[in-house]
């Protein structure tokens, strides 16, 4: 069986809900692989968020694609790597708004487009005040926004494009995604790509872990966040039951 020395972890939709609390068999498990792993959470949120809905979990996080690295240390955040830039928010507000008559997403609520203080732009197609409920119904398999990733990533193609959350698309600089960011923290470490498994939901075409997979990285989906405990003994990773 492999050795690995460093795990990452997508959080939504790959250890719970979208935008959901951590179960306590799911924390139980974090612990459990942390004896013997260095263990991640590798997201797209803000290393803030993150940390808030995993309830403070003792874990390295790494945020918005790479621009954050940070510990969670005794209930507190404390950051390693905090970078950020600027975009023109006008030039994205035109063209969030040709993409929505060219794609037929025009009705929304709340704001047609999110801007995040890293400078990640958020294009949320049900708009920024859409009920998780609605967020959640709206595109479960990701055909829908499949369908039109590439009229929108070509689009911001002077930037990385994600297909983000449940209902949404994420637009990053070049510089950052979950591959380049899981390779970053492994050097830190001192740990070879071979001895990283990553864990994630979306590896689709134009999914937010897609580039982890396609450059070779060890990964293991989870189809079903209720079943994350499950895929993780089967693999073999705990070395004992919980």
């Amino acid at each position: 069986m492999k050795i690995y020395k460093l795990i990452g972890m997508d959080l939504d939709g790959t250890l719970t809900q979208h935008k959901s609390k951590l179960e306590t068999k799911v924390k139980e498990i974090l612990v459990k692989l942390q004896e013997n792993h260095m263990c991640c959470i590798v997201g797209a949120g803000s290393a803030e968020r993150i940390a808030k809905q995993m309830d403070f979990f003792p874990i390295e996080i790494i945020g918005n694609y790479g621009m954050q690295r940070a510990n969670v240390i005794s209930g507190k955040i404390v950051f390693k790597k905090n970078e950020d830039y600027s975009v023109d928010k006008k030039w994205f507000e035109q063209k969030i708004k040709e993409l929505r008559i060219s794609t037929g997403y025009t009705e929304y609520e709340g704001d047609s487009v999110e801007f995040h203080p890293s400078g990640a732009v958020t294009f949320p197609l049900l708009g920024t005040s859409a009920t998780l409920n609605a967020k959640l119904a709206f595109d479960p398999t990701g055909e829908k926004r499949t369908k039109i990733y590439d009229e929108v990533a070509s689009c911001f193609n002077k930037y990385n494009c994600f297909i983000g959350g449940t209902s949404s698309f994420d637009i990053v600089s070049k510089k950052y995604d979950k591959y380049i960011s899981l390779i970053e923290l492994a050097k830190s470490y001192q740990i070879s790509k071979e001895q990283i498994l990553y864990i994630g939901d979306d590896f689709k075409k134009g999914g937010n872990d897609e580039q982890v997979l396609l450059n070779g990285i060890d990964c293991l989906r989870i189809e079903d966040y209720r079943f994350f405990p499950e895929a993780i003994r089967k693999k073999g990773l705990l070395g004992e039951e919980l």
